[in-house]
């Protein structure tokens, strides 16, 4: 199957606009990365507790972030978490040591920071578990039952508060007139509050486990990248391997410049998109340069400049096909995968289209680059594979 056949589209004529465009996206992320947002690495990486917290009015950022500095919290970082609807942030904390009590002492932390003045004497109904309801009970005795029976009370009210109509926030204890008897909503009255929001979930990771991650993500890559250069530079010649890797280096700094515009943190699943991604371009480029080659033994008189051309409009429709194919099965994981893989599937979306742009407009003008380059040095180029040497000299394109 094919889109397009006998295509001659000039894609080394708008190699100035290519630059240009990949030297606006790279410089902001690059500024990004330095000046606004830098690079916004995820709990996995920096160490600190992450907690999530439903509001249930719509929150605003600025005034959580006051709030946490006012409490003392300078370095928290404040994420709206999935849709804009669920009144719901990603609250994480710097931390130093690792333990569960560490998580709950970080999520005290917040919960304190976001209602600094509770009422004296009473606990935040939206924040508690069912022994602290159940024992309140158990000593109001309201209703005048055995000690077991308020704990199943206590958990009809924690029901009711974290179904899917509320979301684990009650606006008031009002709310649970018709849910249980009067006289356990005035009990309740006496001895709790509701706050308007609820600190649940979270996970705890230590700053060296975070140091460690964030070197070996670090060295996978580049271990990748060095790879694929040794691998190009056997198959085809040295300038091929540059030329691929540089293009990955391009796809992979503008993928994550795109996280850090957008304030994304970048998690261990983002570092397995992005080395996905090398992989994917890495691909791309090698169908480009195959044909390349195989174009450079059959048009001998032909400039290097027309073999290229000719050779990314003969891959066209099946970049393409396979591209557009694997771009729009990720393009539905970011759509509707939700928040667990929104990561993920960003990285995937952004890198598919920039690795795909990357192996026709950087990777393979750089070969033509390369030739001029040498011809202005010595009066004479040749670019040609390093497979076509059999005895009678190297076969290539001179000039």
């Amino acid at each position: 199957m094919e889109f397009f056949r006998n295509t001659n589209i000039d894609f080394l004529g708008w190699k100035w606009y290519f630059l240009a465009f990949s030297l606006i996206f790279s410089v902001a992320g690059v500024l990004s990365m330095l000046f606004w947002h830098g690079i916004p690495l995820g709990v996995d990486f920096k160490g600190g507790t992450l907690v999530r917290v439903k509001f249930a009015q719509p929150p605003d950022d600025n005034q959580i972030r006051a709030a946490m500095d006012r409490a003392g919290l300078h370095n928290a970082r404040i994420q709206r978490y999935g849709a804009t609807a669920n009144n719901e942030e990603l609250i994480s904390l710097e931390q130093k040591d690792t333990s569960e009590a560490n998580l709950d002492q970080g999520r005290d932390l917040i919960v304190k920071a976001l209602d600094p003045n509770p009422p004296q004497g009473k606990k935040d109904l939206d924040n508690v578990g069912r022994a602290v309801v159940r024992n309140a009970l158990a000593t109001r005795d309201p209703l005048r039952l055995a000690p077991q029976e308020y704990d199943r009370i206590a958990q009809q009210i924690l029901d009711f508060r974290d179904n899917q109509q509320h979301g684990g926030v009650l606006k008031s204890i009002d709310e649970l007139q018709g849910v249980v008897a009067p006289a356990v909503v005035d009990a309740l009255k006496q001895d709790f509050f509701t706050s308007g929001f609820n600190a649940r979930g979270g996970q705890i990771v230590g700053p060296q486990v975070g140091a460690q991650l964030r070197k070996q993500a670090l060295l996978a890559t580049l271990y990748s990248l060095a790879g694929m250069l040794v691998y190009l530079w056997f198959r085809f010649e040295m300038i091929y391997g540059v030329a691929a890797v540089v293009a990955v280096f391009h796809d992979t700094l503008i993928t994550v410049g795109a996280f850090s515009l957008t304030n994304k943190d970048i998690t261990l699943t983002v570092i397995a998109a992005i080395l996905t991604l090398v992989g994917y371009s890495m691909n791309d480029t090698i169908v480009v340069f195959d044909r390349i080659r195989e174009n450079v033994k059959m048009m001998r008189r032909e400039s290097l400049a027309e073999i290229v051309n000719r050779s990314i409009n003969q891959t066209l429709s099946r970049t393409i096909l396979t591209s557009g194919l694997t771009f729009l099965t990720v393009l539905s994981l970011y759509l509707f995968g939700g928040e667990v893989l929104d990561g993920f599937s960003f990285a995937l979306v952004i890198g598919i289209i920039i690795g795909t742009y990357s192996s026709i407009a950087v990777a393979a003008p750089m070969l033509v680059a390369y030739q001029d380059w040498r011809t202005g040095r010595s009066g004479r180029g040749t670019i040609g594979p390093a497979s076509a040497q059999a005895g009678r000299g190297k076969v290539g394109v001179k000039v």
